[in-house]
């Protein structure tokens, strides 16, 4: 049987608990971590302004093409 996989989490301790197995897994920098360090924020990601980057894009090409043009208003 192989060994439980360990969270991935490096600071002044390393984390020495089990990396969870879906949800553990950070989409964004690929690293495995416990339900602690899940969260990019909580494991200080190295691609997280990236993925900030990608959502503000996301939203502001939504946004845009939801916007009002005058040629559209009714005139009363």
């Amino acid at each position: 049987m192989p060994a439980k996989k360990r969270c991935q989490f490096h600071s002044e301790q390393q984390c020495n608990q089990a990396a969870l197995r879906i949800i553990g897994n950070c989409p964004h920098c690929r690293s495995d971590f416990c339900g602690t360090h899940r969260l990019p924020e909580h494991h200080a990601c190295n691609k997280l302004e990236d993925c900030r980057q990608q959502a503000f894009n996301r939203n502001k090409i939504k946004l845009e093409s939801e916007r009002t043009v005058a040629s559209k208003l009714a005139t009363a």
